[in-house]
């Protein structure tokens, strides 16, 4: 027999079977390398999307700012309107007198327990000239002023002269009343 054409043969087949596997190989990696390159597509078009929502969002706050700071100027506008038109309390002179058997003059400071009249004048110069002001005022604002009058002011504690100020405000006169008998010395 002869060998010399087997050996070719052989050869043959082990070769086409190596380019065949080969070829296999390579087409898969070729297959990987298009997956890849279609995911990387889709990621970029998501973050495009993203990106683009995004913008549409911010703006959308730029937006809804712009709308409250219209909003808050048009409050602030009102609300030193109404301030400016805001109905006071009546002040009804013939109960307070009644309660305090003396006659009160509205706005009177010195109605307040602790205050005297050197105290009102200072309230006054400080620009506290109501029963209003004087219960929007804090406890450290009226100290700061007793303590602006010296040594012999700021042994007096202002702690309740807002509340007593606006229950005079308020008209509430019995309370008022009632209070002050409770308290010592205008604390």
């Amino acid at each position: 027999m002869n060998w010399c054409f087997f050996i070719p043969l052989i050869v043959g087949l082990i070769s086409a079977l190596l380019g065949y596997l080969l070829g296999k190989l390579l087409a898969g990696q070729n297959n990987n390398h298009d997956e890849c390159n279609q995911r990387i597509s889709l990621l970029t078009n998501e973050r495009d999307k993203f990106v683009s929502l995004n913008a549409d969002l911010q703006a959308q706050i730029d937006k809804l700012k712009a709308d409250l700071d219209a909003c808050n100027s048009k409050l602030s506008t009102n609300i030193s309107m109404a301030a400016a038109v805001a109905p006071s309390i009546p002040f009804n002179a013939a109960l307070a007198a009644t309660v305090f058997g003396k006659k009160v003059a509205e706005d009177d400071l010195k109605i307040i327990e602790g205050i005297g009249p050197v105290i009102e004048g200072m309230f006054k110069d400080a620009g506290i000239d109501t029963w209003k002001k004087l219960a929007d005022a804090s406890v450290e604002e009226c100290q700061t002023i007793l303590n602006n009058g010296g040594d012999r002011f700021r042994v007096h504690n202002p702690g309740t002269w807002p509340q007593q100020a606006q229950l005079a405000y308020e008209g509430k006169w019995e309370s008022l009343k009632k209070w002050q008998d409770e308290l010592d010395g205008g604390k």
